[in-house]
């Protein structure tokens, strides 16, 4: 059987083109010889599950420890600790039965599932001594567990860890899932329920995470691929690769397995170009599959638009480093922070799919209405007729605006949202729409393309008289780095006493040498 490129599941030697998990998760080893427990946290499709299988392999054939994986997805939906605690047990025993070498040591003497509140424990302690050498468990999916289950699974682990030094317990333990542990506390029902400490497992000695792939590990990735059957991946593709998904791996990972098996029918004799990277993009992008669903739902939630809403915005004020939600965000993965220090969309590829979740229930309306029209009502010898787009998009503001902002639940960002939908119902078919969210600067620049034209768009919410400067002094520097000579400013009022009349205007300047159309809305 040939290697391939795998986007379901952890990945298997032999089976699947990958690269050590350990790479990028790097000191695990050391912990487990000072017998540490520790977390691994890391987004989802990311290479965990993948790590721990590695982990588990490598510790049994060191032969120093017995290494047991245990995965604790199935009880994700037992919230009380009278059913929650005795299927973990269940779960550590049907996982110990099927190790080559556990499987010949008994769990427990008894298992009396009613003391569901010490049975794990007390379970986990007999085993252990009845072993000829010391036991580490890779826990997965932890953040699984959820209200009691979750709090008394932790302190069943955290007793056997404070008493170990007379009462044998496991070695070493590794909670690994997407959240860092300090977000645990966030599932329990009551605050009283937790240990003591802001943090209801408080006896961890690191916290580890996987990095995302490197542009270099993704060329290594994809030159497994050429060895296997001569077909090349250009440094231009991987170059493109990388910036589409900032390395994420289950999307280098798709984004190839789309070029190689769906546009180019597993036949290594078609060349690999650089444009097939955007297609293969914008294909998964309206695939719309489970990896990207599965974050895209959490933008419902109260605690990520919270953060989420201020990134759209560019206004980094509105949170707080400090503050759990944040951390949340960025253990999601759905966000990132730059060097300068803004929260950014993780990638390209989770930034464009984030805004047209957001704005998904617009653009089925304006498909119903059929409205705006399609792309050839805006060309003109070719080339996009921007002011009449954007003229037409005004006078929909006005007429929409105050309907639509009561539907999104992301309503300081309605406006935002609000345009590109209506750039996305022209485009569909014939352009696209690049978009940075310019972090703790107070904007959202856009970049339409069509045929090899470049038209770039500023939108800003007018607080007051500096708005309209500051945005020229922007959109001026956002066109140098497209290299444009024209560029759009949208200065979206929403001051209640301002009437409409007033906040609809149509006004060209140069500036700087550019030419500047300032957009009232």
């Amino acid at each position: 059987m040939k290697p391939y490129f795998n986007v379901a599941g952890p990945c298997i030697p032999g089976e699947h083109y990958m690269l050590p998990a350990q790479e990028r998760c790097r000191g695990i080893l050391d912990l487990v010889d000072q017998n540490q427990y520790f977390v691994i946290h890391a987004a989802r499709q990311s290479g965990k599950t993948t790590l721990l299988h590695e982990l588990t392999d490598q510790v049994n054939a060191a032969g120093n420890y017995y290494a047991l994986y245990c995965s604790l997805e199935s009880i994700e939906t037992v919230t009380d600790p009278e059913q929650g605690i005795p299927a973990i047990v269940k779960k550590f025993q049907a996982q110990i039965s099927r190790h080559p070498s556990l499987r010949t040591y008994p769990f427990a003497r008894e298992t009396d599932y009613s003391d569901y509140t010490n049975v794990l424990n007390t379970s986990l302690s007999w085993f252990c001594e009845s072993l000829d050498k010391p036991l580490v468990v890779f826990i997965d999916e932890v953040d699984c567990l959820s209200n009691g289950t979750l709090i008394v699974f932790l302190r069943q682990l955290r007793e056997g860890y404070v008493n170990r030094r007379t009462i044998p317990f496991v070695h070493s333990i590794a909670l690994v899932g997407m959240r860092n542990i300090r977000d645990y506390k966030s599932r329990i029902r009551d605050d009283e329920e937790t240990l003591g400490t802001a943090s209801p497992f408080n006896i961890v000695t690191e916290t580890l995470t996987l990095r995302n792939f490197t542009q270099e590990d993704i060329a290594r990735l994809y030159t497994q691929h050429t060895q296997a059957t001569g077909q090349e991946f250009p440094l231009q593709v991987v170059e493109a690769v990388y910036k589409a998904t900032q390395g994420q791996p289950w999307l280098v990972n798709a984004i190839a397995r789309e070029i190689v098996v769906k546009m180019l029918n597993n036949d290594p004799s078609r060349p690999m170009l650089p444009d097939y990277v955007d297609q293969a993009v914008e294909r998964l992008i309206q695939q719309r599959g489970a990896h990207f669903d599965s974050l895209m739902k959490r933008l419902s939630e109260k605690r990520v638009r919270r953060i989420v809403e201020p990134v759209i915005l560019g206004e980094p004020e509105a949170y707080d480093i400090y503050d759990d939600d944040y951390r949340y965000v960025l253990d999601l993965g759905l966000l990132s922070e730059s060097p300068q220090g803004y929260l950014i969309p993780s990638n390209p590829m989770y930034g464009e799919v984030m805004i047209r979740t957001l704005n998904s229930r617009a653009q089925m309306a304006m498909r119903q209405q059929q409205y705006p029209p399609e792309l050839p009502a805006y060309l003109t010898q070719g080339k996009l007729d921007m002011q009449r787009l954007l003229t037409d998009f005004q006078v929909f503001w006005r007429e929409n605006s105050e309907i639509w902002q009561e539907r999104f639940e992301y309503k300081e960002a309605a406006p935002h949202l609000i345009l590109q939908a209506f750039l996305q119902r022209i485009l569909n078919d014939g352009g696209r729409i690049t978009r940075e969210m310019a972090g703790g600067r107070k904007r959202l620049d856009l970049c339409v393309e069509y045929q090899g034209e470049r038209y770039p768009i500023e939108l800003k919410i007018r607080y007051d008289t500096q708005t309209e400067a500051e945005g020229k002094t922007q959109i001026a520097g956002y066109m140098d780095t497209l290299g444009c000579t024209e560029g759009w400013l949208l200065l979206f009022d929403r001051r209640t006493t301002v009437a409409w009349d007033e906040k609809l205007f149509w006004r060209t300047e140069e500036f700087k040498g550019k030419t500047i159309h300032i957009v009232g809305c």
